[in-house]
């Protein structure tokens, strides 16, 4: 019988792997914290955490999946196409499990460039597809070497997929929220283009919505085409491929601006077709369940008293889903800081790295703490509970309180 090349269902090894997913990322501080209405009081400092936070069963399916792979093919070469999630302590993880990581050439997209790289794999090998998967063009490089794929793409970013290939069937072009770059969105944007006349555009925010809009509105294409391309399909003409359009978006993107964007362009198709509007633009809310869940929880937070004095956000710089969290802090006037990892907060010195909205670089801030006696703490999709509690228990220690934190717990 031949080898299975191709497996997307897991391998019925949980059991085997258990005990080390629980090692790598559980925490009974936030256990206990949960236990207790979500919130406890250390010395001068009350630690609030948002109902709803960290791995979402997207991600716990990933990481899982990874695990029971590296187990299933234990004398194999292991590769990941990129990270199998935004998250730097999960993939240090797995890089030390001897899991490798596939980097992406260089030139030009769809022609061996900004994809990966699969010169190196070989039909023995076993490759593992991240939870925001990679584009068509990617996925079918990666068949053509023979190799064993195991495909942990996430179910909500499926529904994406399964929305815009529907427009595309139909010959509606795909409106995309999403930011361009971005692996689940090259992934999602791809698979418009498995149809024939297949077109999409990928808008960052309402801004770009807007200008989108006026050219539905009013036909004034301005600088639209220098604006959008490296965001649009190739040959997109504005003339005729935003006659008809259907919105999607990224599931991580932030979900008010995403249902905001689908209602403007609605009322633009409304503005320029009239009555017959309807026959020119679709509209589904494809907001990932967990990632609504986290915002709404983090809106929750800020609004229930006592309001925290600042807001702790813990994931990957290139996390989208945990980026979107710092803004709603910092939407509604917290002082909110954005961290990589538990280890920005240095017990040693005191200070605090973190990374500014819209930032690309890591400062630290010492006096982050003074006056502050109300936490509030949260962490993107692909943050472990470990590293959430390890960030309480070292503010604990900046704090002084690492006693009074521990008799907590007890």
């Amino acid at each position: 019988m031949a080898e299975a090349t191709y497996y997307r269902k897991g391998f019925g090894l949980k059991a085997a792997i258990e005990g080390q997913l629980a090692s790598d990322y559980h925490s009974r501080l936030i256990e206990v914290i949960r236990s207790r209405g979500y919130s406890l009081r250390a010395g001068p400092l009350t630690f609030r955490l948002a109902r709803e936070f960290g791995f979402c069963y997207g991600v716990d399916r990933a990481v899982e999946y990874a695990y029971e792979a590296r187990a299933k093919f234990p004398d194999r070469r292991l590769f990941l196409a990129g990270e199998i999630i935004h998250n730097p302590h999960v993939n240090a993880k797995l890089e030390a499990m001897g899991i490798g990581f596939l980097e992406r050439g260089s030139g030009a997209e769809g022609q061996g460039g900004r994809g990966f790289n699969f010169g190196g794999v070989t039909a023995e090998d076993v490759v593992i597809l991240p939870a925001f998967w990679v584009t068509i063009h990617d996925f079918e490089a990666l068949r053509g070497t023979g190799c064993i794929m195991v495909d942990t793409t996430c179910g909500s970013v499926l529904n994406v997929w399964k929305r815009v290939e529907s427009y595309a069937r139909d010959g509606f072009t795909a409106i995309i929220h999403g930011k361009h770059w971005h692996e689940e969105t090259k992934a999602t944007a791809s698979q418009v283009l498995k149809h024939p006349g297949g077109r999409y555009l990928v808008v960052l925010n309402m801004e770009e919505a807007r200008l989108v809009c006026e050219w539905i509105e009013r036909g004034e294409e301005g600088e639209l085409a220098a604006r959008f391309a490296t965001a649009m399909s190739p040959g997109f003409d504005f003339h005729t491929d935003l006659e008809r359009v259907g919105l999607a978006n990224q599931t991580t993107m932030l979900s008010s601006e995403s249902l905001a964007i689908a209602e403007e362009v609605r009322r633009s198709m409304v503005r320029r077709w009239g009555e017959a509007a309807d026959q020119h633009v679709r509209s589904f809310d494809t907001i990932c369940s967990a990632t609504q869940e986290r915002q709404d929880a983090v809106l929750q937070l800020l609004a229930d008293p006592p309001p925290p004095d600042v807001m702790m956000v813990v994931g990957g710089y290139n996390s989208s889903n945990t980026a979107h969290l710092v803004q709603l802090g910092t939407s509604r006037g917290v002082r909110t800081y954005h961290l990589e990892d538990a280890s920005c907060v240095e017990v040693e010195t005191g200070a605090l790295r973190h990374r500014p909205i819209g930032g690309t670089e890591e400062i630290a801030e010492r006096e982050w703490l003074t006056g502050v006696s109300t936490i509030g703490i949260t962490a993107g999709a692909s943050t472990p509970n470990n590293k959430i509690g390890e960030t309480i228990v070292r503010v604990s220690a900046i704090a002084g309180c690492s006693d009074e934190l521990q008799a907590a717990v007890l």
